[in-house]
Order: structure tokens, then C-alpha cells, then sequence
């Protein structure tokens, strides 16, 4: 008997980062010029941070 193959595990779908819908190449990591746009927008309008927690130290002088 032949051995077989073992069958390749399949790549996960890559998904838009702003709507979930499957991203293309001609846009990735996006599924669209517009998505693409949000997500530039979002940036410049500074929307996305990162939550910074308050230093303890800073009271204490």
C-alpha cells in the first residue's frame, strides 16, 4: 500500500481588520481601498492608543 500523504493543514482566511470580510491582495490587509481609508483616517485622528496605566511614583513627589 502506498503511504499517504498527510493532508496540509489549510491557511486561515485572512480577514479585513475593519469589517471581517475576506482581505485581497490588491489590499491587504484589507478587503478594500475603502477600508484601507478608514483605517488611514482612524490613524490621522488619532483614534487608536495605546491605554497607559498612571505611574505610582509620579504622586509621591
Amino acid at each position: 500500500m502506498p503511504a499517504e500523504k498527510p493532508a496540509k493543514a489549510a491557511k486561515p482566511e485572512k480577514r479585513c481588520p475593519i469589517c471581517g470580510k475576506p482581505a485581497t491582495e490588491a489590499s491587504r490587509p484589507f478587503c478594500s481601498e475603502r477600508c484601507r481609508d478608514v483605517d488611514l483616517n482612524r490613524w490621522l485622528s488619532n483614534s487608536y492608543s495605546i491605554p497607559a496605566a498612571k505611574d505610582d511614583d509620579d504622586d509621591a513627589d
